[in-house]
């Protein structure tokens, strides 16, 4: 059973302790020198098969035009504000050997001409989208090969060349593109250090010992190292995509620490009861260590269950996150324990520093009021279980009706991807977009590419720069590519609108329905809308479809190992629905702060933006796995006192009261490291950070202890009610079965089973 083997792991850890940490130290020199020795870099490509906009990639690359490549863009405007590139002759100068020392970077295929087309004549620059009609602002566009051909040293070597120019020339330069897309190095170090630095206030706090609190720190930093390394040398195989790291470190932060917890508290319950240290580590990976594989598990196959949204680059970034849960999970049952059975008995008491925090001096007194004070937290706790199971009715309801008010703004939830114009006015990405927009108008930062295969059909191509030029969305169109070889055409649509904008997403999905139809027409032609902006709308559009999907499968299976776990029909029913209504809460104020506005200052949000489309899948994914160590955590306690008392009141209070400390002390972790990345410059890093931050206080307050204890306590006895022919038919539950609760001194359980 895996109590047993969990119990003779943790035990047996715990005896060798330096044998299990030099293991593990290692294990993270082995996964650091592999990485750096075959890890590869982070990359997106935003693309899924089957899509419109992969089906115009795939002829662009047919037709070796070059526009298959990533690209860059520097935007420059002469530093004397009256001056204009029409009447500065330095200014153009400068612009020309700008150009030039851009076209010599390595692995550029070419680079437009915005100085030669000034020097043809005015117009022709501002026709060709080069210099903007009053001549202030001009774009050199940089055309790269296709990704997998590039790397971040490409990026720094334009970033270190805008550099040395902006001391040299009379111009200021701001550069932008999706190669910045690609290669910019995501957010993270600094929001880690934050988060790890509350983590271990809170952990002084709850535990009053500068050892109990830095063992989960420590254990948590082992295993973010193994993680997030053996992810870097995943992407030396595949694409992984640049949040992957970010959210890696974010979700193995929270989870490490809060099941080092999990289990820490249990081990200084056993201490305080008398156990020798060894034995203690054994039981508390054999009691707590249960909930924590179970909860890890269920992270783990909620995240890789994101593979039926058939979108390549979720599906290996769920795969990367699922390590560093993983490596968390192996960790706690493994790692810390070993740090337990090294720190001896010191763990079984508050330092000195804690008990003079505590209890205001140190000494005998200070012992006394330590204990008068936990004392106290759990009489606090068990008054207010008390209070609501004595009015169940009025706390459910009110409860449920204030998480369905939150999560009311999910009816206006609009996927997209933020552009550069939602980053922090201190990116040069952001300045660059801003100049493009004033110059050029808002759709020249995200154009569209139709790909077009005239077989059999001459005269297509002319009909098509008319019609798409005619509609009402599309600010310009550029003359047709065609390559000789195949006679695949590709053609720059210009927008009116910013990439993020809806109306851009209702422009391309007209060019499809209707405008490329109508050009078209019942002939052997195909033509294509493609471009970054495009590759997004369809990621996001596929991601909406495939949600409902993955949430009813998740919930599906979330549903079969509670009841397997807790061997009852309405407890299992309950924790998915309860779990459902804190997570849809969570994506209600995302879209109230981040699509509203509300309170993004708070965060550093300059302004509104879509939410991430791929964002709430991977919520969803992350946050029902998490809400699990609070479900698992929580119901075995209640579960242990209804097997105990056989009364259901009391196994809630004192279930309840029992974990409240606990669960409010790794919620608050939780909190704290996902707020500190809520701070960060990418928005999608914010979402992500805001999303599980608000999901969980939510889940650790409002559900936990308000609807937890009311419904449980309306639903009664038949909490653990299970059919007598589903009893036979399920087999024995990894956690808490009978086998379970004998091999750790637990009290069997009695089962209320439908006869």
């Amino acid at each position: 059973m895996l109590s047993k083997a969990l119990l003779r792991l943790g035990a047996g850890a715990a005896r060798h302790p330096w044998r299990v940490i030099a293991a593990w130290l290692v294990a993270a020199t082995f996964a650091v020198l592999a990485a750096v020795a075959f890890g590869g870099r982070t990359a997106d490509s935003m693309t899924a098969p089957g899509l419109d906009s992969q089906r115009a990639a795939e002829l662009i690359e047919r037709a070796g035009t070059g526009q298959e490549g990533m690209t860059a863009q520097v935007v420059v405007t002469p530093l004397d504000d009256g001056a204009t590139f029409f009447d500065d002759d330095s200014a153009r100068t400068a612009l020309a050997r700008l150009q030039t020392e851009v076209k010599r970077l390595p692995h550029v295929l070419g680079t437009s001409d915005p100085a030669g087309a000034l020097d043809a004549g005015g117009e022709t620059a501002v026709r060709g989208g080069l210099v903007s009609a009053d001549g202030r602002i001009a774009v050199v566009r940089v055309q790269y090969p296709d990704q997998s051909r590039l790397s971040a040293e490409d990026l720094d070597a334009l970033v270190d060349l805008g550099d040395r120019l902006r001391a040299e020339l009379p111009l200021r330069i701001e550069m932008g593109g999706n190669l910045f897309y690609a290669f910019s190095d995501p957010d993270g170090g600094v929001s880690e250090l934050i988060g790890l630095a509350a983590a271990a206030a809170i952990l002084f706090l709850a535990f009053g010992s500068l050892v109990a609190a830095a063992l989960p720190i420590g254990m948590a930093v082992f295993g973010l190292t193994v993680g997030v390394a053996t992810m870097t040398v995943l992407a030396g195989v595949t694409e992984v995509p640049t949040f992957a790291p970010v959210l890696g470190s974010m979700v193995g932060l929270g989870v490490g620490i809060d099941y080092a917890l999990f289990v820490l508290a249990r081990h200084r319950e056993y201490l305080a009861c008398g156990l020798d240290p060894h034995e203690a580590a054994g039981r508390a990976v054999a009691t707590a260590g249960r909930p924590v594989v179970f909860a890890g598990g269920t992270v783990v196959v909620s995240i890789l269950g994101m593979a039926v949204a058939n979108v390549p680059f979720m599906t290996v970034g769920g795969l990367a996150v699922s390590i560093v849960v993983l490596t968390m999970v192996l960790a706690s049952v493994t790692l810390l324990p070993a740090f337990l059975g090294a720190a001896g008995p010191r763990l079984g008491r508050a330092g000195r520093i804690g008990r003079a925090l505590r209890a205001g001096r140190s000494g005998r007194l200070g012992r006394r009021r330590d204990t008068a004070t936990g004392a106290a937290h759990a009489v606090g706790w068990r008054r207010w279980l008390g209070h609501v199971g004595r009015h169940p009715v009025p706390y459910a309801v009110g409860a449920a009706g204030l998480l369905l008010t939150a999560t009311l703004p999910v009816l206006g939830l609009r996927v997209g991807l933020p552009d550069d114009g939602s980053l922090p006015h201190s990116r040069t990405e952001r300045r660059a977009y801003d100049l493009v927009a004033e110059g050029f108008g808002p759709g020249t930062n995200g154009p569209l590419v139709i790909a077009a295969d005239p077989t059999g059909d001459p005269g297509v191509l002319d009909r098509l720069v008319a019609t798409v030029a005619a509609d009402p969305g599309v600010a310009s169109v550029t003359p047709p590519r065609i390559d000789r070889a195949t006679g695949i055409a590709t053609l720059v649509v210009f927008p009116t609108t910013s990439p993020q904008d809806k109306a851009t997403a209702d422009t391309i999905a007209r060019l499809r329905t209707d405008v490329l139809p109508t050009a078209i027409g019942q002939g052997p032609a195909r033509a294509h809308v493609g471009g970054a902006a495009a590759s997004l709308s369809d990621v996001g559009q596929r991601t909406s479809q495939r949600l409902p999907v993955f949430v009813a499968a998740v919930l599906a299976m979330s549903f079969l190992l509670l009841m397997l776990v807790f061997r009852s029909v309405l407890v299992p029913l309950k924790a998915v629905l309860l779990n459902l209504l804190s997570i849809g809460a969570a994506y209600g104020i995302m879209v109230a702060v981040f699509q509203w506005g509300w309170g993004g200052a708070l965060i550093g949000l300059e302004a509104t933006v879509p939410i991430v489309s791929f964002i709430p899948m991977f919520l969803f994914a992350i946050l029902f796995g998490l809400s699990m160590d609070y479900e698992v955590f929580l119901l075995s306690r209640v579960r242990e006192e209804y097997l105990r008392t056989g009364d259901n009141g009391t196994a809630i209070v004192e279930g309840v009261s029992r974990t409240a400390r606990i669960i409010t002390s790794a919620a608050l972790i939780m909190v704290a490291v996902f707020l500190s990345f809520a701070v960060a410059e990418d928005p999608s890093t914010k979402m992500f950070g805001l999303g599980l931050a608000t999901a969980i206080f939510i889940d650790a307050t409002v559900v936990r202890m308000v609807l937890v204890p009311a419904t449980m306590t309306l639903l009664g006895r038949s909490n653990w009610w299970l059919p007598k022919w589903l009893d036979r038919m399920l087999p024995r539950g990894p956690v808490g079965d009978d086998t379970d609760a004998q091999s750790t001194g637990e009290a069997p359980r009695p089962r209320l089973v439908d006869r």
